[in-house]
């Protein structure tokens, strides 16, 4: 499978700023011991995901929100 980008910028930007609100959830103390663990995954896939502009899950799906290339 290649590892084409299929997330358009503006849910990157999303994903990006997901990840960094769960992030500061998790950092500020917010939740506890089974959540933050939970908060920490679901930060991290979003952070990465937003970045790298691949989605696993939309790959599997075969979704795609990227503009098609012309």
């Amino acid at each position: 499978m290649k590892l084409q980008i299929n997330e358009s910028p503006i849910d990157r930007a999303i994903r990006i700023v997901l990840g960094l609100a769960l992030a500061a959830v998790g950092v500020a103390g917010l939740v506890t011991a089974p959540v933050l663990y939970v908060t920490w995954v679901a930060a991290a896939i979003a952070l990465v995901t937003g970045i790298v502009g691949f989605c696993p899950l939309y790959a599997i799906l075969r979704l795609r929100t990227a503009p098609a290339k012309r």
